[in-house]
């Protein structure tokens, strides 16, 4: 898969990409427009071109305020990424080129006010989402919120994911209708603050191209 290539259909409008890129960008919005004054932190899981957090950020109020970390292992899409940021004169957003999912990548941001977890369930195994979803009571402050995606299409897993985050102490503020077309979330943490635990692995990136082609498991 090019993922940088991927990243075009962005740019094609009425598309479902580009509709959930405009959610999104509507719910990160929203949670910074909610989120208490003083400095904020973000940090964003697998956060390809970084279109979604640094399109918001560019014209938003609280700019200046948002410290923000975009972790992404493709080389191109982050010298996309930085070449965004910087041209928007976001001085306090740092992209690193790295694996998304280790958890030492976000040691010294986390807890965060914003978690972005944006096309990443649709391409990991429902054992992975799950321990993803446990990771996040670690990567959130408590009152933070962590806005996610994944698609609706057989098997639908947003109800289930919508699940394990409510009994992970987060609460649901938000899902886009089930005719969307897409998957998108927003749940606000209210339990009790994890320490992120370092050295942890909370998925292996496998690709909807791939997942979507496996077997099912009684096939053989």
């Amino acid at each position: 898969m090019d993922w940088q290539t991927w990243h075009d259909k962005y740019d094609r409008p009425g598309t479902w990409m580009a509709r959930r890129l405009e959610t999104v960008q509507a719910r990160i919005g929203e949670a910074l427009d909610g989120s208490p004054p003083g400095p904020l932190r973000a940090v964003s899981l697998c956060a390809g071109q970084g279109r979604d957090l640094l399109e918001v950020l560019a014209g938003h109020p609280r700019r200046d305020d948002v410290r923000a970390r975009l972790v992404e292992l493709d080389p191109r899409n982050t010298a996309l990424a930085e070449d965004r940021a910087r041209a928007a004169g976001l001085r306090q957003v740092e992209v690193v080129t790295a694996d998304a999912s280790l958890t030492d990548h976000y040691l010294g941001m986390a807890p965060a006010d914003l978690v972005l977890v944006c096309g990443v369930f649709g391409n990991i195994r429902d054992e992975d989402i799950e321990r993803t979803v446990d990771t996040c009571a670690g990567l959130c402050r408590t009152g933070g919120t962590v806005i996610w995606t994944r698609h609706r299409g057989a098997p639908d897993m947003v109800p289930r994911i919508c699940e394990w985050f409510e009994t992970r102490g987060f609460t649901r503020q938000w899902l886009s209708e089930p005719d969307a077309g897409f998957g998108v979330a927003v749940h606000r943490f209210t339990g009790e603050p994890r320490q992120l635990a370092p050295g942890t692995r909370m998925f292996t990136f496998v690709g909807y191209d791939v997942l979507r082609e496996a077997p099912a498991p009684d096939a053989g």
